[in-house]
C-alpha cells in the first residue's frame, strides 16, 4: 500500500490551509485557504502547484477564510469538480467569499484613488485578488454533506465529516484508503474546538487514524479558565469608560462576534458595565447570525440563551459604509465590533484610524493575531503602525482576553489527540506558528509510542 500527501499550506505558518491527498489515482484537495500573514500574502497570487483541473474533488473542514479564500481562484483556475463540505459551512461559505471579495474590490479602488491621489505610479496594477462574480462561480460545485455519514468516492476511497466544534459547521475529516485488501486511515483536524464552550457539541472523538494532521494555533500556550472572561471583558470596558473612551474590538464574524453579543448582553443584564451603545459593524456577522437559527439540532442548550441575548436595544447593526462612517462622530464611550478579526481588512481598519492615536481609547483582541498581520504588530507593542496608507502611533490603551478562543490550546489538542483508537504512525503537525508547532511535536514525541514531525511548506510523504 502507497499513497502521498503535501503540504500544500499552512506548514509552520497558521493561515493557507491546504493539503493535496493522492491515492488510488485520485487527488483530493483538503482545504484551500487564503494566506493573511503579511509576509505570505503574495502566495495568493501564485499559481497553484498543481493543474487544478486535474483534482478529482475538495473537502472542506470550515468555512473560516484561511481555510476556504481561495476556492474562487482554484475554480478559475479550471477546477470543476465537487467541493464537499457540511450544509452550514456550504451555508457560511458563499457568505464568507463574497464579503471577502467585496473588501478586496473596495481595497483595490481604494489603493487605485490614493496611488493617483500622491502622484505614484505602483509596481502591480490595483486589483482584486477575486471579484465577487468570481466568488459566485464557486457555489454550484458545494456539495453539502451530513455529519457521521460515509461518501463513496470510488477506487478504494471513503471520507466522512465529524463535529469538531471550532464555529459552526465546523468538521475533522477521515479518510479512508483501501488497496489489496488492506484498510489505512488518515485524519485531517481541521481547526479544533474546545470541550466547555457555548453553542457548540464538544469535538467528537477520533476513532481510526493511523495518521493524523494536526492543527497547532495554540501549540504552546494554555488558556486562561474559562470563568475569567466575563471578569476580564468587565473589567476593561469599565476602566475604558473611566477614560471616556471608546472600546474597538477587531472580531471574526463567524462565532466570535456572537459569543462577545452574548456576554455583553449577559454583563448588562447582571448591572455589570454601564449600559453603552454596542455598534456590531459586519454585514458577514449579522448574515452569519442568521444562519445560526437553521442549524439548532447543532447547538448545545446554552444556545437558546444566546438568541435571547443577540440583539438587545442598545446594540446597533451596521449594514452600510455611511452609517459606518457616522460612528465616529458620536460622543461618549462606545463599543464598536468589526472585522476583521486581525485588522487585514474590511471596515476594522477604518475605526482604527480614527482611534489608535487617542490614550483615553482600548483597542482588545478576543482571537488569534497571526505573525505579521496588523493585529498581531499591535498587541505586541508596536509604537507606530502603517494603516491605509498611513503611519499612526498606537496611543490607545491595547487589551487581550485568550478565553474566547475557539481553538483547543496545548493541553486541549493532546487530550483530543489520544481519542483515536490507537496510536497513529505519524502526527503531522500544521497550522501554527514554527515556535507552536515544534514545541507540540515534542510534547508529542514525549509520549511513548508517539511519533510527530513538523513538515515544511510544499513537502510530500509517501505513506504506507
Amino acid at each position: 500500500m502507497e499513497f502521498q500527501l503535501s503540504f500544500q499550506g499552512a506548514a509552520q505558518n497558521v493561515t493557507g490551509s491546504r493539503y493535496m491527498l493522492s491515492a488510488n489515482g485520485l487527488n483530493l484537495l483538503i482545504d484551500c485557504g487564503l494566506y493573511q500573514e503579511h509576509n505570505l500574502k503574495e502566495r495568493n497570487w501564485r499559481d497553484f502547484p498543481f493543474p487544478p483541473d486535474k483534482l478529482d474533488a475538495v473537502f472542506l473542514t470550515h468555512a473560516h477564510l484561511d481555510h476556504c479564500g481561495l476556492l474562487p481562484r482554484l475554480v478559475k483556475a479550471g477546477f470543476k469538480g465537487r467541493i464537499y463540505c457540511t450544509a452550514p459551512t456550504a451555508d457560511i461559505v458563499r457568505i464568507v467569499l463574497l464579503d471577502c471579495a467585496r473588501i478586496n474590490e473596495e481595497d483595490a479602488e481604494f489603493k487605485r484613488r490614493r496611488h493617483e491621489k500622491e502622484g505614484r505610479t505602483p509596481k502591480y496594477k490595483e486589483l482584486p485578488l477575486y471579484t465577487e462574480e468570481e466568488a459566485r462561480e464557486v457555489f454550484p460545485l458545494l456539495t453539502p454533506c451530513p455529519y457521521r455519514t460515509t461518501i463513496d468516492l470510488g477506487s478504494g476511497l471513503t471520507a466522512e465529516f465529524e463535529e469538531i466544534g471550532h464555529i459552526l459547521g465546523a468538521s475533522f475529516l477521515r479518510f479512508a484508503i483501501s488497496q489489496k485488501g488492506a484498510t489505512r486511515h488518515l485524519v485531517f483536524s481541521g481547526d479544533v474546538g474546545r470541550r466547555k464552550m457555548p453553542i457548540l457539541h464538544a469535538p467528537a472523538a477520533i476513532g481510526n487514524a493511523d495518521y493524523l494532521v494536526l492543527e497547532s494555533t495554540y501549540g504552546n500556550r494554555l488558556h486562561s479558565p474559562q470563568q475569567d472572561v466575563a471578569k476580564t471583558l468587565a473589567d476593561i470596558i469599565n476602566q475604558t469608560c473611566e477614560r471616556r473612551g471608546n472600546l474597538i474590538i477587531p472580531s471574526f464574524a463567524i462565532e466570535r462576534t456572537q459569543d462577545l453579543l452574548y456576554y455583553l448582553s449577559l454583563l448588562h443584564s447582571q448591572d455589570q458595565i454601564p449600559h453603552l451603545p454596542i455598534f456590531v459593524d459586519s454585514p458577514m456577522a449579522v448574515k452569519v447570525s442568521m444562519i445560526f437559527k437553521r442549524y439548532p439540532d447543532l447547538f448545545d442548550s446554552k444556545t437558546k440563551e444566546l438568541a435571547r441575548h443577540f440583539r438587545s436595544a442598545n446594540t446597533h447593526l451596521v449594514h452600510t459604509q455611511a452609517d459606518s462612517k457616522s460612528i465616529n462622530h458620536i460622543r461618549g464611550t462606545a463599543i464598536i465590533i468589526a472585522g476583521a478579526g486581525m485588522c487585514t481588512g474590511g471596515r476594522i481598519k477604518h475605526h482604527l484610524t480614527h482611534n489608535i492615536e487617542d490614550s483615553a481609547n482600548t483597542i482588545l483582541f478576543v482571537g488569534y493575531q497571526a505573525s505579521n498581520t496588523l493585529g498581531r504588530l499591535i498587541k505586541d507593542g508596536a509604537p507606530i503602525v502603517r494603516i491605509l496608507g498611513e503611519d499612526y502611533k498606537v496611543k490607545a490603551h491595547v487589551a487581550s482576553i485568550d478565553g474566547f478562543s475557539a481553538h483547543a490550546d496545548k493541553q486541549e489538542l493532546q487530550e483530543w489527540m489520544c481519542t483515536a483508537s490507537g496510536i497513529p504512525r505519524t502526527v503531522f503537525v500544521t497550522h501554527g506558528e514554527p515556535e507552536a508547532a515544534q514545541e507540540l511535536a515534542e510534547a508529542i514525541n514525549d509520549k511513548p509510542g508517539w511519533k510527530a514531525q513538523v513538515p515544511n511548506y510544499l513537502d510530500t510523504v509517501s505513506l504506507s
